[in-house]
């Protein structure tokens, strides 16, 4: 009995205990001030470089690809019958008008003018007396038109003879080049018979064919830069534009007058043909500033005057080896040059520090 009123007693020790320590724990919560939650610092915008650009009037050009070819090119052809006898001009020279180019062999030609010119003599020497007959009344005016037609006919046959000896020299039509001979010395050629071919290259004549939408936008007398194969470039005067259209592309044939005076640029190669059609105020940027907007616009990224990002779209205009020339900019634009890939339309951003760059020239 003794035992059991001794462990009933440690049980109730035990639970008061238990209870004032329950009692001094929540006398010490509810006691003590709740501990202040420290708020977050708002976040910043984000910090971008910018650069100032300028609009400046630039030329709108209509780019085409097409061809040089020469001014003129002539075949020139025998116009009488023989044996080639020399070569006057090596194939490549450069000719003048009327300079030999070959040499068709005389043969008889000559003694067929010297039977020609005494022909004529007799002829004249006839009608000569036939009119003083006629004169004096011993013969009828008939036999004076006989001896007269008689005569112009022997005067006829020496002219062809002595055309067909001025034919032996194969000469140059037109000033140029010899590009091609196809006869050799010795060769027999027959009147028609390819000879040689004489190429003017100066001017050069740039063709190109102008798309139908576009044809309304190049005049005669226009300026067009014509930029060879290897970067040459030159100047050249609008011709002609065709009136009529190429029924299987719709475009219309346009021709650019080149000079060359030393003839140093060939004929018969590719070139790009830029012509100017239009001035408007563009940008030039570096291509690496063009971005996409959700609609999959080309565009660039700007600040405004409150510093907040504007997204504007362009077109570009011309492109070179330094930039991109575009349009879409206001006059003057505040171009994001850094970080306009972390950055949205509408947003407020900070302007960097370190973006005191110039104004942006080409």
């Amino acid at each position: 009995m003794l035992t059991v009123l001794r462990q009933h007693s440690a049980t109730l020790v035990l639970m008061g205990l238990a209870l004032l320590l329950v009692v001094w724990v929540a006398s010490g919560t509810l006691t003590r001030e709740p501990p202040v939650i420290a708020e977050r610092p708002a976040a910043q915008p984000m910090r971008v470089a910018v650069i100032d650009s300028q609009a400046h009037p630039i030329a709108r050009r209509l780019t085409l690809q097409g061809e040089v070819v020469p001014d003129q090119h002539v075949t020139v052809r025998a116009e009488t019958a023989g044996r080639i006898e020399a070569l006057l001009v090596a194939q490549g020279a450069e000719v003048n008008v009327g300079q030999g180019i070959v040499q068709i062999a005389m043969d008889d030609r000559g003694a067929r003018l010297r039977r020609a010119e005494a022909a004529v003599a007799g002829r004249e020497a006839d009608y000569r007396a036939a009119r003083q007959l006629a004169d004096q009344g011993f013969q009828a005016q008939l036999r004076v038109e006989n001896a007269l037609a008689d005569l112009e006919a022997a005067r006829a046959e020496r002219e062809s003879v002595r055309l067909d000896i001025a034919n032996t020299q194969v000469k140059a039509p037109i000033d140029g080049v010899v590009d091609r001979r196809w006869v050799a010395v010795g060769d027999y050629v027959s009147r028609g018979d390819e000879i040689a071919r004489i190429i003017e290259n100066n001017p050069l004549m740039a063709v190109v064919q102008v798309p139908q939408h576009r044809v309304y936008q190049v005049h005669v007398g226009g300026e067009a830069k014509v930029v060879f194969t290897d970067g040459l470039q030159r100047l050249g005067e609008i011709t002609y534009v065709a009136s009529l259209a190429e029924m299987a592309t719709r475009t219309f044939r346009v021709e650019i007058r080149v000079p060359n005076p030393e003839r140093s640029l060939p004929a018969g190669i590719s070139v790009r043909i830029d012509i100017p059609v239009e001035q408007v105020e563009a940008h030039f940027i570096s291509p690496a500033l063009i971005v996409l907007d959700e609609q999959g616009r080309l565009g660039v990224k700007t600040v405004d005057a409150e510093d907040t990002v504007v997204f504007y779209a362009i077109e570009p205009i011309r492109a070179d080896a330094e930039g991109l020339w575009v349009t879409g900019l206001p006059e003057q634009a505040r171009v994001i040059t850094i970080g306009q890939g972390f950055v949205n339309a509408g947003e407020q951003v900070r302007i960097s520090e370190t973006a005191a760059a110039p104004l942006l020239t080409p």
